[in-house]
């Protein structure tokens, strides 16, 4: 596993940048976010401090993508995961600082974006 350290810049504290989960946890989790990205995910964006990840309020969405920010939250403790309902949709923002910004870049790149819904 590659670690990098960055600073928290509200206490100072340096955090290395690595995942906690094994091998086959970190398979688990991924196959969830897949599962849930494929179903509902709109929008994956890139921000100067992390990634934004939208997705449509279908039925069971927040409650997966909750139990999935409780996983990262757990492993990845070098980035702040904040899950909010906003215009008809739900929004992961996950944000953090210095080496850790390029880490969540990284992160989710291979979610596929859910097929558009037609108008009825």
């Amino acid at each position: 596993m590659t670690t990098r350290q960055i600073t928290n810049e509200e206490n100072g504290c340096t955090v290395p940048v690595a995942c906690a989960l094994t091998p086959a946890d970190l398979a688990a989790q991924g196959g969830r976010w897949e599962q849930l990205a494929a179903r509902a995910m709109t929008e994956r964006t890139q921000t100067g401090h992390g990634l934004r990840l939208a997705f449509r309020p279908e039925p069971g969405a927040e409650q997966q993508l909750r139990a999935l920010v409780a996983v990262e939250t757990e492993c990845c403790p070098w980035a702040d995961w904040t899950v909010k309902t906003n215009d008809g949709q739900v929004v992961l923002e996950v944000r953090s600082t210095g080496a850790g910004i390029a880490a969540l870049h990284d992160m989710f790149t291979s979610l596929q974006l859910a097929p558009a819904r037609g108008c009825g």
